[in-house]
């Protein structure tokens, strides 16, 4: 979707971007043990909060601050290795924030708002007119100069950009309802019964947890919050209902400011937040025209991008050895395997008599001879052993793995461990 042209500078100019990326992402059970979900993998050469960073990028905001919280290490490495081109000399910043009890010496980050809260000092010293909230940990690509356009012509004192979402699915989000000009009525955090939208009765505005906010008015109500001793100082339970009570909310459509390539149908975002929904987004990456085009060089994905060699593929003595619907990355090698609608990260080798079909394997893995694994997730750093069979046995994959309803199986190495223990 081409970008709108104004005649005025960009908004993005005098926007800073805070990002939350402290979620622990629990649902994603084992994957997240050592990682919180914003530095989980995706699409062979990401981390999901390599999205909402590069959406900012790519709109034109060159003040970012990301805030950080459980299991930081993994995100902080990432950010420092992938991120760190920003100059102080011209006029860029790139902070990273983690809770480190800068108010109390007995307060990590309460909730969003907290979190942004606790770092006011350093919002106020680069001097942003307007702040984009940001959650770090959903896939899409959007221009943030357009959602601003319509916060500042609608003088609103809060935009909050939505998604379209079915009201069958629309229980497990926060949900708008709006009048006739999107100006939101009230905000309802996951409701039974989701409300329609005007133009829509079949369909639900569901918060994507992006806030804009002219940043004078931000600060005064974070102060105003922290010092109600009844809130849970989180902007979507807490900033955004008062606001709709008591000032000005406006609901802004994913569809108006999504960024898509020619090869993109629709407007695509995701919350990669189970096991199946982790699995299938990546998946979805193998098909020939998928629903998210990583290949769009007028909004690229940026990330940390290692010195690897490039991935190879060799056939066996017999000349088997195949890999189809294969999104490979640098340093993987293929040696005499089968490879079909699967995703290989960085450094991942596959020894012959192998059989990888609907695999997502993280980097770095080693997957030994006749091994066959169908609808897994294999996390970093696994040794998959010599002739280890997934995908094949429900009631075998559920004892030794994490087997989802669906049957996707996620493979850790303490799992593998287990069953060598075992001797299985």
């Amino acid at each position: 979707m081409p970008r709108k042209v104004t005649a005025h500078a960009p908004l993005t100019r005098c926007t800073m971007a805070f990002v939350l990326a402290g979620g622990r992402g629990s649902r994603l059970l084992e994957l997240t043990d050592k990682r919180v979900k914003p530095a989980v993998y995706f699409g062979c050469k990401s981390r999901i909060i390599d999205f909402a960073l590069s959406n900012a990028l790519n709109s034109g905001i060159r003040h970012i601050a990301v805030a950080t919280q459980y299991k930081a290490h993994s995100l902080i490495r990432h950010l420092q290795r992938g991120w760190n081109f920003f100059r102080h000399e011209r006029n860029e910043s790139f902070d990273i924030l983690p809770a480190s009890q800068r108010v109390s010496e007995m307060m990590w980050y309460e909730g969003t708002a907290d979190a942004v809260y606790q770092n006011l000092d350093i919002i106020e010293s680069y001097g942003p007119e307007y702040i984009v909230i940001l959650a770090g940990d959903h896939i899409y690509k959007m221009d943030y100069e357009i959602m601003l356009q319509q916060h500042v012509s609608q003088g609103a004192d809060v935009t909050v950009g939505c998604i379209e979402v079915p009201r069958g699915e629309a229980s497990g989000f926060g949900v708008m309802a709006v009048d006739d000009e999107d100006r939101i009525i009230s905000f309802l955090e996951k409701p039974k019964d989701p409300p329609g939208m005007p133009d829509k009765p079949e369909m639900a505005l569901a918060s994507m947890g992006i806030y804009v906010f002219t940043t004078r008015f931000l600060l005064d109500q974070l102060r105003r919050d922290a010092a109600d001793p009844g809130s849970s100082r989180d902007f979507g339970k807490d900033l955004i209902p008062y606001l709709v009570t008591h000032g000005k909310a406006v609901a802004h459509r994913f569809t108006s400011s999504c960024v898509r390539s020619s090869n993109e149908a629709e407007a695509y975002w995701r919350d990669a937040g189970t096991l199946d929904a982790y699995w299938a987004a990546n998946i979805d990456l193998t098909e020939a025209t998928p629903g998210l085009d990583l290949y769009d060089t007028s909004w690229p994905i940026w990330t940390y991008s290692e010195i690897t060699p490039p991935a190879k593929l060799i056939p066996d003595e017999a000349g088997r050895g195949e890999a189809v619907n294969a999104i490979l990355s640098g340093g993987c090698i293929i040696s005499g395997a089968t490879v079909r609608r699967s995703l290989l990260f960085t450094g991942t080798r596959v020894h012959p008599g192998a059989h990888l079909e609907d695999a997502v394997v993280l980097p770095g893995v080693e997957i030994a001879r006749s091994a066959h694994l169908t609808k897994v997730i294999v996390d970093r750093g696994v040794r998959i052993p010599e002739g280890l069979v997934v995908g094949e046995d429900p009631d075998l994959d559920l004892q030794r793995f994490r087997r989802t309803e669906s049957g996707i199986c996620l493979i850790t190495q303490p799992m593998i461990a287990q069953l060598e223990r075992e001797g299985v």
